[in-house]
């Protein structure tokens, strides 16, 4: 490993070695939200393995996947001042809140961080973490609406991570609609970037 590569891995390595495979210290979920990071973790681990991504990737998924929901249960006013926002619905503030906190305590990997950040609202230049993220959060198999379409999609990342990705933000923006659900610029922005 080249000095450059040690001293970035140090930077974020006092947040992930604790945990290789387990949800962080300072999570804050219920037992129902540990089984669905777990799923979604899951997922992500296998994709990356069809794929046969390198192991720095692996890394970055399996770690995005841990990370994503740790702060789901945390009280509104943790949430709120990690957000570094008095605005906006608590549901979504999950994912900016543990970005916040990871930068904190030395995680570097802007993969990581902004699939973290947005993986509920979406955003429209991720790259491959974020998108694989956004994917597994939404099509892992604990949820129970449109198994059988969500299940195919799945099953497809690996031979088609694009169209997938695609069809997956066509399917969530239904579904929310379809749910009266609030539509962020975010999730429209993300659409026109990828239709």
């Amino acid at each position: 490993m080249s000095d450059a590569a040690s001293t970035e891995r140090g930077r974020h390595a006092t947040v992930r070695d604790a945990q290789r495979d387990a949800l962080p210290p300072w999570a804050q979920v219920s037992e129902r939200r540990r089984a669905h990071i777990l799923r979604v973790t899951a997922l992500l681990e296998e994709w990356a393995e069809a794929l046969r991504l390198p192991p720095e990737e692996r890394d970055c998924w399996r770690d995005a996947g841990l990370w994503h929901d740790a702060l789901r249960d945390a009280p509104e006013v943790t949430l709120r001042t990690l957000a570094g926002t008095g605005g906006g619905p608590i549901e979504i503030l999950h994912g900016p809140a543990a970005a916040t906190y990871l930068e904190q305590h030395g995680e570097t990997r802007d993969a990581v961080l902004e699939a973290v950040r947005h993986h509920t609202i979406g955003y429209p230049r991720w790259g491959r973490t974020g998108k694989a993220l956004f994917m597994a959060d939404f099509l892992e198999p604990g949820r129970r609406f449109l198994p059988t379409d969500r299940a195919f999609l799945a099953r497809h990342v690996a031979a088609d991570f694009d169209g997938v990705f695609r069809q997956t933000v066509r399917m969530r923006l239904q579904w929310s609609i379809g749910e009266g659900l609030e539509l962020f610029p975010e999730m429209v922005e993300l659409w026109n970037a990828v239709r």
